[in-house]
């Protein structure tokens, strides 16, 4: 009964919400330095980033600058900017990346290219290049801002209390139920996010994300790879989850 109970978790949705698009968000943040650069807003391209965004109609902050608290309250109200360099031997080639709160990619440009020599005419030349993918995208802010994050919350608080009362009514098994363990790798760093947590170790690197349930020290969790649940057993952390009908139980270290 357990397995199946845990089965039953594994297989809650992760997809299937409405889609995360540009037009559930207001706000975007630009950075004061991107990281192929050596200096803040060096050829002016930061504060290029910032003016053609707000062309776009989006509301935009430098991230360094006093936010409003709508934002400062809950990063996950707004998109975070990057901008990707390919090198070239003739050529500036650059990306624009568009990410939620979690790392993940709403938004990519085309590649923009210049053939410039000049290092802040090139760099300039081919951001505005970048930029038209996202000109030809219709953009309108449709007031639900991060919309497929409260849907997520929704499933995690609905379906918990079910889970719970589920786990409850199992009477306690005569045999133990195999579990390939494994102990934690390192200590996992704890990010609020607007339905949970977001786990990332020191690279920084994402490692899992979190959503939480109606039950204390119960979240539903993902890695990129697999589904399963992270609970709290005996005072210590615990990510479970099937991988080919075998029951994995992995300790974490987790500093919230």
């Amino acid at each position: 009964m357990k397995k199946y109970l845990l089965l039953l978790i594994l297989v809650l949705p992760f997809s299937g919400f409405a889609q995360n698009t540009i037009n559930n968000y207001k706000y975007v943040l630009v950075p004061e330095k991107f990281n192929f650069l050596k200096q803040n807003d060096q050829y002016r391209l930061n504060t290029l980033t910032k003016l053609l965004l707000e062309e776009k109609g989006f509301t935009v902050y430098f991230d360094n600058a006093e936010l409003p608290a709508e934002i400062a309250n809950n990063k996950c109200t707004a998109l975070t900017t990057d901008i990707l360099e390919k090198n070239g031997m003739f050529t500036t080639n650059l990306s624009l990346l568009l990410k939620d709160c979690q790392g993940n990619i709403v938004f990519k440009s085309k590649e923009g290219k210049s053939r410039e020599k000049e290092f802040k005419t090139s760099y300039n030349l081919a951001l505005r290049d970048a930029f038209t993918s996202l000109t030809e995208t219709e953009y309108a802010y449709n007031g639900s801002t991060n919309a497929p994050a409260q849907q997520k919350a929704v499933v995690a608080t609905t379906v918990a209390p079910a889970v719970k009362q589920a786990a409850e009514s199992i009477p306690v098994a005569k045999e133990a139920l195999a579990v390939a363990t494994t102990q934690a790798a390192g200590t996992l760093y704890a990010q609020p996010t607007a339905n949970g947590f977001q786990l990332i170790d020191t690279t920084p690197k994402k490692v899992l994300t979190l959503l939480k349930t109606s039950v204390q020290d119960y979240f539903i969790a993902e890695n990129g790879i697999s589904n399963g649940i992270v609970l709290k057993k005996n005072g210590d952390w615990f990510f479970e989850y099937y991988s080919n009908g075998q029951l994995n139980s992995e300790k974490l270290l987790i500093k919230f």
